[in-house]
């Protein structure tokens, strides 16, 4: 992924908080449901707990919180750095990201609010309630914070078949920054319930522009300095990614059997589509965005 060598980052954008204790939890009830199925709704929208152990998802009775404390700082100074190290990879992708959608939102007339992606190990705590790696990653509308454990990447390699690469990785943080997107334009549905499902749903569609969002970054994202240049192969990594996230795919992983009617998310075939709309306009208006104009 050839970021621009000399192009400084900036790691305050990204919270690392693994290795970390999670902290103070809430339970999980509803016959194994509970808060889990809520964040995994977010962005996959199954269960994915058997991909961890049950110690991991056991409610900790522990008191403490996370401080806003870094490594990354030291590490990821210039996008060098984020040629050698995921970690500082993320970062890149953070910042382009949101220096993209803050000169967007100028043509909106709207101040654009950035935001942190936060980094964790197993499990932490956040404004949604108790998160672990099963949960996948997603955004969480009350702290306005996108959470990711980096060891999904390896899961949908090796648990939904996708190709894996640094570009999967970046559809993932667009796709999860375009969701913050579609909050501050107050279109995003941030009541926590889920009214409806299946192809054709309001909760699909929210997925599926979020996808076409990310897919706008994508167009624009050398425009931004932080990415020098992008390769068919680091295109098709994106596409990949889109594609094995399809409810479609991960239901006939996960259960062995496909059911629409269950869709949150859409299909790989609508998730695809999605992104490739994004990429090819690389304007906001192919999103279908009632209420932007």
């Amino acid at each position: 992924m050839p970021f621009n060598e000399n192009k400084r980052l900036d790691p305050s954008q990204v919270q690392d908080r693994r290795g970390r204790s999670a902290g103070q939890t809430i339970a999980i009830g509803g016959g194994g449901i509970g808060i889990i199925i809520l964040l995994v709704s977010m962005f996959l929208g199954v269960d994915l707990t058997e991909l961890v152990g049950s110690d991991m998802l056991a409610p900790s009775r522990s008191d403490s919180y996370y401080e806003d404390v870094s490594d990354l700082a030291t590490v990821c100074r210039t996008g060098a750095d984020a040629n050698q190290r995921q970690d500082c990879r993320i970062v890149g992708f953070v910042n382009s990201i949101q220096a993209f959608w803050e000169e967007e939102f100028q043509y909106y007339g709207i101040d654009y609010q950035p935001t942190q992606t936060v980094l964790f190990s197993g499990s932490t705590q956040g404004a949604c309630g108790f998160a672990s790696s099963a949960s996948g990653p997603f955004y969480c509308p009350r702290d306005r914070m996108i959470y990711i454990d980096l060891s999904f990447f390896d899961t949908m390699q090796t648990r939904f078949g996708a190709q894996g690469g640094p570009f999967a990785e970046a559809y993932v943080v667009a796709h999860e920054y375009a969701h913050h997107v579609q909050n501050l334009f107050g279109v995003l549905n941030t009541s926590g319930m889920i009214r409806d499902s299946g192809p054709d749903s309001e909760i699909v569609f929210t997925e599926l522009q979020a996808d076409c969002l990310a897919g706008v970054w994508v167009h624009h994202a050398t425009s931004t300095g932080y990415i020098e240049n992008l390769t068919r192969d680091e295109i098709m990594q994106a596409l990949n990614a889109a594609a094995s996230v399809g409810d479609d795919r991960i239901q006939q992983q996960t259960q062995g059997y496909v059911v629409p009617d269950a869709w949150t998310h859409g299909s790989s075939e609508q998730r695809l589509a999605a992104l490739q709309d994004g990429m090819r306009s690389g304007d906001v208006d192919t999103c279908n965005t009632p209420g932007w104009e």
